[in-house]
């Protein structure tokens, strides 16, 4: 297989061969060798082997000199730009594997002079910046799991307690007995999550591509709200064409259009209104989930497909931060994309690009 040639970083501004540090080194050099010149000058008339040992050993004790300078002009050459910075990077990435991620390695040269070492300490960090947050989405995974998991074992627990009292009236006991039911399917839901992510991480699901037509999916998925959007007087605008086919494994993507509508709804007030727009052209199909909530800021968009991030942080609605990483994996396996625009305060436009089937 042939091998692709290394392109040159963009951001290197300094060269590694530089003529001026060569001219140094030659002049050096030069001038230390006019002495030899002077030495053999004056032994000029003398044979080798009756030289006296005083001028051998000026010889040699001169060219000894200029060794020792030659020796010392490169190896501070090599400690300035080689030994101290890698000595700095090794510093600090044992205190990064140590589990320090605040740190921040300064460039040796300005913004306009910047060399190889310099672009590997801005890469050094980025690469610092996200391990910090990766740790930081690993705690929170952590603790969002644990209270997803704890919050409706507790309910089950706490009910099937009640449950266990002999004078319950039967309302009384078939209400909690709803409770403890409603509670195992959200335990059950968040588990089935993480295991459908985990396999589409892993690609151990194979999606069934096949057409299928989009459209009538939207209709169906917004309909199973029904019930949901006319109790919170939520006005849904669906303006979609009659037909459009996808190639796609449709019960995957039936997953993307549940979460967008559900999140749609669970964060626009009673009173607000969802659009649910589907254009198409030769090569695409373009679904918009559009509502009127709270809105997200940047950070919040940021992080809203990572596993278990919710920028509800008060868990107060349901759900368990899993619906939109999951929607973006089965997205990116269909070859499609999903971008989100949002405001805080101004709603929020989800919108997924699919490639048209014929």
């Amino acid at each position: 297989m042939k091998k692709k040639p290394i392109k040159k970083d963009v951001r290197v501004k300094a060269k590694h061969f530089s003529w001026k540090d060569y001219a140094l080194i030659y002049f050096v050099l030069l001038t230390l060798s006019a002495g030899q010149v002077m030495i053999y000058a004056r032994t000029m008339g003398m044979k080798v082997f009756g030289m006296p040992p005083v001028y051998i050993l000026g010889m040699l004790g001169y060219w000894a000199i200029v060794t020792a300078i030659f020796c010392f002009v490169v190896a501070r050459q090599k400690f300035r730009t080689f030994d101290k910075p890698m000595r700095k990077l090794s510093e600090a990435a044992k205190q990064v594997a140590e589990g320090d991620f605040s740190l921040y390695l300064e460039p040796v040269h300005s913004a306009d002079k910047l060399d190889y070492v310099d672009v590997m300490f801005e890469d050094f960090n980025k690469m610092v910046e996200e391990l910090g947050s990766i740790e930081t989405l690993k705690n929170d995974f952590i603790a969002n799991v644990s209270h997803e998991i704890k919050t409706p074992l507790s309910v089950i627990q706490s009910y099937a307690t009640v449950l266990q009292k002999q004078d319950l009236p039967p309302e009384q006991r078939k209400e909690y007995a709803d409770t403890i039911i409603a509670a195992s399917k959200k335990l059950t839901a968040l588990v089935t999550n993480i295991l459908k992510l985990n396999k589409l991480e892993n690609q151990e699901i194979t999606p069934a591509s096949e057409p299928f037509d989009l459209c009538r999916q939207l209709s169906d998925c917004a309909l199973a709200f029904e019930n949901e959007w006319e109790r919170k007087g939520i006005e849904l605008v669906a303006d979609i064409e009659d037909r459009a086919i996808v190639h796609a494994d449709a019960s995957m993507l039936e997953i993307v259009w549940h979460n967008l509508l559900s999140n749609a709804l669970k964060f626009t007030e009673p009173g607000g209104k969802i659009t649910l727009t589907q254009v198409s052209d030769e090569d695409d199909v373009t679904v918009s989930i559009t509502d009127t909530g709270c809105g997200m800021d940047e950070e919040t968009i940021k992080h809203i497909f990572d596993k278990f991030y919710q920028g509800d942080t008060s868990h107060s609605g349901e759900g368990n931060g899993l619906g939109l990483a999951l929607s973006l994996r089965v997205i990116e396996l269909a070859g499609g994309s999903i971008t989100v625009r949002s405001e805080p305060g101004e709603g929020t436009t989800f919108t997924v690009r699919l490639k048209a089937g014929e």
